[in-house]
């Protein structure tokens, strides 16, 4: 399996295209901000042909470059239903007034053809399976995609903005709910594997043993306590 992945824009948003092997067809997740031109190097460089976008949720850092990747390549972008308004209105996601200026000029909008994911469902695509999880908390519509364990490789699982390394989201911008973020990391991150590698939104990747031994919410949430005063990333 091949995952490329690289820090674009402003936010360093982590965007990684996903393939059987090079040569082949690929999945791109969350092409954000001035991350189009990322994404075209990648795929020239391993020789990819994309088939989907999948998007975490739909802050402006992972949804930026959504509509030139899908147009450039004729593909459909998939999001949750809870975050799908924000690609066409990402001032109202980050709470604030229409028409203020938002990192210069930004293509927003939708792309001409989006699916909408479901909790449970599985996502058949290059020739690749990915499990979704709603994980609300960052936002409402907040989703991960986990890769399952092969005999080569462990189980890979794309996180988002919901676990990071030695962190989590932050859950204060419109939508985001600490409650909610201590019950996803729970349902979802806790019963992985501790070999399971861990790709986030932001930040270097580690693994589920890692941060269930170090990151201090999800240590929390192992034990059962209530919230914790930590920092918390993401844009």
């Amino acid at each position: 399996m091949l995952i490329a992945g690289f820090p674009a824009g402003a936010w360093g948003t982590n965007c990684y295209l996903v393939a059987p092997a090079a040569g082949e067809e690929c999945v791109i997740i969350d092409p954000g901000h001035q991350a189009a031109q990322g994404v075209e190097e990648t795929l020239l460089k391993h020789r990819l042909k994309p088939v989907a976008v999948v998007l975490t949720h739909g802050h402006i850092d992972h949804v930026a470059s959504v509509v030139p990747v899908c147009g450039a390549h004729d593909v459909p972008a998939w999001i949750h239903p809870a975050d799908r308004y924000m690609m066409s209105d990402p001032e109202k996601a980050l709470g604030r007034s229409i028409g203020m200026p938002l990192m210069g000029e930004l293509t927003v909008g939708e792309p001409d053809d989006v699916h909408e994911l479901t909790d449970g469902a599985r996502l058949d695509l290059a020739g690749l399976q990915f499990s979704v999880a709603h994980a609300p908390g960052h936002t409402k519509g907040s989703v991960t995609f986990q890769m399952p364990q092969t005999t080569e490789v462990p189980s890979v699982f794309f996180s988002g903005d919901l676990l990071f390394a030695g962190s989590i989201g932050r859950t204060d911008l419109p939508g985001g709910d600490m409650d909610e973020m201590l019950e996803s990391l729970a349902r979802v991150c806790l019963p992985l594997d501790n070999s399971t590698v861990v790709l986030s939104g932001h930040g270097p990747q580690t693994t589920i043993g890692q941060e269930r031994a170090t990151n201090p919410y999800l240590r929390q949430v192992a034990a059962g306590l209530g919230s914790v005063d930590a920092p918390r990333r993401g844009m």
